[in-house]
Order: C-alpha cells, then structure tokens, then sequence
C-alpha cells in the first residue's frame, strides 16, 4: 500500500464489517483478527468472550450493540476493522462508522429468502458510493443453489455482483475454493491454511461460466477489456486485477467471495482481498472532499466512559495527531487507541488510523476537527425518526436530577435516542429505534450512569371536546373576617369545529364585570379545560363571558377567576363531552412481498388505508399509507420486523384527532380516573 505522501508514514487503511444480525459478522470479525494475530483467541458468543461484543450490554444480549473497533497488521498493511452492529435497531451507529470506512464487507446468510435483510446495508452504501464486496457466509449450511443465491443477492443490490470465487462443493460440504482471476483451487485444511490443488473436474466448467461472467462484469466498465474479450483474447491476470480494483473504489461492481468464519475458512482470501482492492485512505479522502471541510480528523462516534470520561472516536485524514495536538486552541484530552474494550492511551495517531480523544465536550459524529476549531461535514447521515418509545421513572427518590443528566450523556452518543417530556401528559418519555434499543439504553443508564429506572408503556394524549352547547352562571361568594370574595358570571358554552382549539370572547355591556377583571375570568376558564369531565384536555371550545355582576369592595381577579372555573366546571358535563383520540399519518415501508401482510397489520390497528405505492429509490419496496390511531402505533414497529425479517420501517407525523366511543373509549376513561 502506498505511503502517505506528506509525512512518509504507512498509512492505515479501514474496513467497516456489517450485515443483518444473525449473519455470523461478529464471528468474521473475530476470524479476520485471529488471523493476524490481532488476538490470540477466538471468543464465543456463548461464554461472552468475543471481542466484538465489548460492552456488558452487548455481552448481556449475545448480540453487537455498537460499534467496535480493533486494530491488527496483515503482510505489513495496518488496518483497523470495525465491526458494527447487525440489528437494525443501531443502524445509525452503523451508518456513522460506514462514513469513514475505505471499503465494507457485507455479511450475509446464504439464504436467498434472507437476502432481503442486507438490502438497508446495501442501500446506504451504494448511496454514499462507499466501496464494498459481500461474504456469503456459512456456505457449509447453504440448502439453495449457488445461482438462487447470487439471484436472491442480485435482486436486492443497485450494483451488478461479479463472483470473485467459486465454491467447491463435495455432497453437502464445502471443501474449498476456485480463484476466478488466479484459476487457482484451493482446499481448507482445519486449523490450517489452505492447500493449493487442482481444480476439480466436477467444477471446471462452471468455473469457465464464472470466469466468463467476471469478466464481462468487469468488461462493461472497461473498454479496452471489452475489446479483448470481443477478439476471444485471454486478458492479462495483472489487467483483470487493475479493473476490478478501479470497478471496486468507483463502487461500479460488488465483489462475492464465500467461506465459514467459525471455521477461518475463506478469511485469508478475504484478507487478500482486502488488502488488494480497498482504497488507501488518501483516496477515500480525497472522494470525500467535496462535502467534507479540511481538517485532521473527522468524529464519528462519541462515548462516555467512565474511566475516561467523554471520548470522541475519529478517523484521522491527513497528517498526524498527537496528545499535543491543539482543537480549538486547546490542547485534545488524550489521545486513545481502541482494541474492543480496551482504551490506551497512545502518543499519537498516524495517517489513516482510528483513535479517541478524551474531554471534547461538544463534538458530534460528522464534525471535522483541526487546529482552528471543527466544522459539520455538508453530508452526513441524520438522525432518524424514532419509532418507539417508553415512560422512563426513576427507582429511587431524589434521582431525578441524575437520570436527566444522563439521558443528556445517552443521547449525545446516540443521536437515534430521544428525550423529553410529554407535553400532554407530562411523562419523561425516551424515544428510539425499538424495544431493544431502549432496553439496551436503560441498561446503560444502569452499568455507565449507575441511575435505574423503571419502564411502562405511555399513556396515550387523548382529548376530549364537546357536542353541543349550554349556558351555566358561575357565581363565587366568600364571605371573611375582612374583605369578602365576590365574582359572578355568566358563560355560554359552545363547540368549534375540528382543529380550531380554545377561542374567548367577551359581549360584555354597561359595565357589569370590569374590564380589568375579564382576563381573569378568561384564565378560570382556560384552567377549567386542562381536565374536563372525562379526565383530558378540553380542546375545540369557545366560550363567551355573556353577563355578570361585581362588588365594589369584595370582588377581585381571583374571585372572578374562581368563578368562571366554577361555571365550566358545571357546564361542561352538560355539553355531552366526548373523547377524542390522537390520529397519526402513517407511511409503512416494506419489501413488495410483504405489502399484503403490512396492509393486514395496520387493518388490525384499526387504521383507515389511503393506498400504497412504490417507494423512490428502493428496488422491489412498496410504502403504505395509513391513518392509525396513536394508541394503535405503540409496538408497530415490532410487528413490521416481525413479518420483514427486520428491515419494515415506517415514518409518521399527528394528523388530526378524531372521536372515539365504545369499550375503547370507556376503557380509557375509566383508567383516566383511576390514575387521577
């Protein structure tokens, strides 16, 4: 690999490891470091060894949870790999470690039904144009043919897959491999590296087909290979290299390679693979330039740590970073290296190398940092709508204070997270991507922030409003030892029309209330509507303050506010209250084949359909459009995974509110009540 060309130092090159969970990525990961020595052993999900699975929330799940990185040496290349997480729920911790990767691997099932849960890893980075080849992985279990799963692959890539390798199979094992460009077959040995061997004549013809198919997958991005391959010319194995490493950095093509990363089979070649055609990073900086400012080092993820404190993790572009590196005028916090959960501290960080700097309290993931300050990169992946969420208490009295500024912490490292309170209800709510993603929260907030906290379901904002109108007098009499209390009032109830709130007026004649006690009579009757007859907010109300009488000496502005709340509090029952529930808009995002089941899920949720169509820029998705009641929305996005395989989606936004009578309504109410 070449050189940094300022400083002379080697520099690092990065690849992102992603893929469903599940799909065995974790276990790759641990493959491509046992290889290099980059660990001495293997670890397990079971005993909760694994390196990938540093934190005790992920250890506690048997399943990736964030990012991790480590860092290891393969024929004299530094590289640092980072395995992210698989569930879809840390998707943007995913998304933030893919903006600073040369090339990723796309792990994936060799199940061409499952081969629709790569399809968001794929997404993001063919829109992103970042480099990336797929291992098919567990290739020993695969019961589909070698073409259904390339066909099943292929349907849900915008880029054309070129197979890299052609598998050796025997009955039902996978013993080795066909180098397409080499023509070289190689068998796996356990515990050993591969053996070079013939290739088998039960494969030879289909390895041809392969061959022939690479390189017509190479030749329609390359002219001078096109013409050869049109004279029946043999291209030179060196040329077929030189295309496919160019195809790779344009993200023109998707490399395929197989193996078994329990059994290290595959992985050396997918090191070479690796090392051959993954970008240096002078090249993916300099595709970046355009929508990224100038500067050292760019953040893509923070974490707080409690040894540690606040650690910016950042890739760094060009030049060096050192522990006497200067940010904003300031001199960085320490400078760490990352192995799993391993932080050391380290002098400095050459070109191209993943590292954390300590205490730089404002960073968020984009931010590009050099010696005059940090500016936001012009793209970077936002953060999603959340789609679930729970009421958050804490256990212990007094830990009010401590959750909040935690949950500030939490957030801060995870920009898919949420919270605040509930504007109608009052509660603290935390919003996320899922279920476990807030668990996985709440368990931080237990382990990092030592804060524990109890979860329920929220309640859902109801409303209610009035069907007809009536005219109630609110009189307030109080007589004491001095001064008396004295407001009188006559309002006239009546509803407005969907949308249209609270609206107060006054047909006040000659006097009779003061105009300097109608404002108070006004917040009586704003008051009066936080909690009508049914136990919500009163909403699409207009009263009118009709008629009154006053005291010269014992009337006041509270005496008149008392009054009028006295009187809407008597009117109200009379209006015929009625509930009115929250209605969202909703757009459910599903692969085709599973519209019907998505359309089936929102019927049960007692949503109206507004229809479906195709969703831009997703090959083989449909979207739905649905109004649903909010009540109804709660754990949606856990049935949309359940019947996607994980990758069902949906966004939302209020609508409007609408009526709701019959047991629901009765069932909300009572439990109004018995809250109070």
């Amino acid at each position: 690999m070449p050189d940094n060309e300022d400083t002379g130092i080697r520099a690092t090159r990065v690849a992102a490891i992603v893929g469903p969970y599940t799909s065995g990525k974790t276990s790759l990961f641990e493959s491509l470091l046992f290889a290099t020595g980059g660990i001495t052993r293997k670890g397990s999900a079971a005993d909760r060894s694994r390196i990938g699975d540093a934190s005790p929330e992920a250890k506690g799940r048997e399943m990736s949870v964030e990012a991790v990185a480590a860092t290891t040496t393969f024929l004299d290349d530094a590289w640092t790999i980072l395995d992210c997480p698989g569930s879809i729920e840390f998707l943007q911790d995913t998304r933030h470690a893919l903006m600073v990767a040369d090339i990723a691997v796309v792990v994936c099932d060799p199940d061409p039904a499952r081969a629709v849960m790569v399809a968001p890893f794929l997404k993001f980075l063919d829109d992103h144009e970042i480099p990336h080849l797929i291992f098919i992985n567990r290739m020993e279990h695969a019961k589909a043919s070698l073409s259904d799963i390339l066909n099943g692959l292929q349907a849900v890539s915008e880029r054309p897959l070129v197979m890299r390798q052609l598998p050796i199979i025997e009955g039902e094992d996978v013993t080795g491999y066909v180098d397409l460009i080499h023509e070289r077959a190689y068998k796996y040995e356990e515990g050993k590296p591969s053996t070079l061997i013939s290739i088998p004549a039960q494969v030879a013809d289909d390895e041809r087909d392969a061959r022939q198919g690479l390189l017509e997958n190479l030749a329609d991005f390359d002219d001078a290979l096109m013409e050869e391959l049109l004279n029946d010319a043999e291209p030179a194995k060196a040329e077929v290299f030189t295309s496919l490493k160019r195809d790779i950095a344009g993200n023109l093509v998707v490399p395929v390679l197989f193996g078994e990363a329990e059994r290290d089979h595959g992985v050396n070649r997918l090191w070479k693979a690796l090392r051959h055609d993954a970008p240096p990073p002078a090249a993916t900086w300099e595709r970046r330039k355009e929508v990224t400012p100038e500067g050292i080092a760019q953040v893509f993820k923070t974490q707080h740590a409690s040894h540690t404190g606040r650690l910016s993790w950042v890739r760094v572009w060009q030049g060096r970073l050192t522990d006497q590196t200067a940010i904003d005028g300031q001199k960085i916090g320490g400078l760490y290296a990352l192995q799993g959960s391993e932080v050391n501290k380290v002098a400095e960080a050459g070109p191209g190398a993943i590292a954390a700097i300590g205490r730089l309290e404002d960073t968020r993931p984009g931010d590009v940092l050099s010696e005059a300050g940090r500016t936001a990169a012009e793209i970077w992946p936002g953060a999603p709508q959340a789609l679930f969420a729970l009421k958050l208490s804490t256990v212990k009295a007094g830990d009010d204070v401590k959750l909040s500024t935690a949950l500030a912490k939490l957030t801060a490292d995870d920009v898919s997270l949420a919270f605040g309170h509930d504007a109608d209800t009052g509660e603290l709510l935390l919003w996320g991507m899922g279920e476990v993603h807030l668990m996985v929260a709440v368990d931080r907030l237990r382990n990092a922030f030592n804060v524990e906290v109890k979860v329920e379901k929220p309640k859902v904002p109801f409303k209610e409003t009035i069907k007809k109108g009536v005219t109630e007098r609110g009189r307030h009499k109080r007589q004491t030892g001095g001064h008396g209390q004295f407001g009188d009032t006559l309002l006239e109830v009546k509803p407005l029309p969907r949308g249209e709130g609270f609206v107060f007026t006054d047909r006040i004649v000659g006097g009779v209330v003061p105009k300097n006690y109608i404002p108070a009579v006004e917040a009586g009757v704003r008051e009066s509507l936080a909690k009508g007859p049914l136990g919500f907010p009163v909403v699409d109300v207009g009263v009118t303050l009709t008629d009154g009488s006053y005291h010269t000496v014992d009337s006041s502005e509270m005496a008149f506010k008392t009054a009028a709340g006295i009187g809407m509090r008597a009117a109200l029952p009379k209006c015929e209250p009625i509930l009115l529930e929250p209605i969202w808009e909703v757009s459910v995002a599903v692969p085709s084949e599973w519209t019907s089941k998505a359309q089936r899920a929102l019927s049960q949720r007692r949503a109206q359909i507004l229809g479906y169509d195709k969703r831009p820029g997703w090959k083989g998705w449909d979207v739905v459009k649905a109004q649903v009641p909010q009540m109804e929305v709660h754990d949606l996005i856990v049935e949309l995974r359940s019947i996607t395989m994980g990758v069902g989606t949906f966004e939302w936004a209020f609508d409007h509110l609408q009526e709701l009578t019959g047991r629901v309504a009765d069932k909300a109410v009572a439990d109004a009540r018995e809250d109070a």
